[in-house]
């Protein structure tokens, strides 16, 4: 099966998680990238990684949350509390959330990173 894919919203978009994350050989963008700007709001950004078939990442828990129920066929939605987060932990739990899941898992899904902690 597939393994999923992920896409780092604005919020969560750093060079460095993006990086990390491509050397550990797993298929994912970033907030801004050729299909979606540095401005595009949380909607946009849910809905551009539902029709490139990616998992969204996101610090940005409350404004997701919400559009979880509005668009309840998005494509994954990873959610983590910020300030709760090293550069290297997040690196080993998107890592692993990856790693253990596949595509077909995350179609409706709203997960807390903690998850894979």
């Amino acid at each position: 099966m597939p393994e999923a894919r992920l896409h780092l919203d604005a919020d969560a978009s750093s060079k460095s998680l993006h990086a990390a994350l491509l050397d550990q050989g797993r298929d994912v963008t970033r907030t801004p990238t050729e299909w979606m700007p540095l401005d595009a709001s949380d909607e946009r950004q849910l809905l551009g990684a539902l029709a490139h078939g990616r998992v969204i990442f996101t610090f940005n828990i409350r404004d997701f949350m919400a559009l979880a129920t509005r668009y309840p066929r998005h494509g994954g939605i990873i959610l983590a509390a910020q300030a709760s987060w090293t550069l290297s932990a997040l690196i080993a739990a998107l890592d692993r959330a990856l790693a253990e899941t596949e595509a077909e898992d995350w179609p409706g899904q709203v997960r807390w990173l903690n998850d894979w902690r």
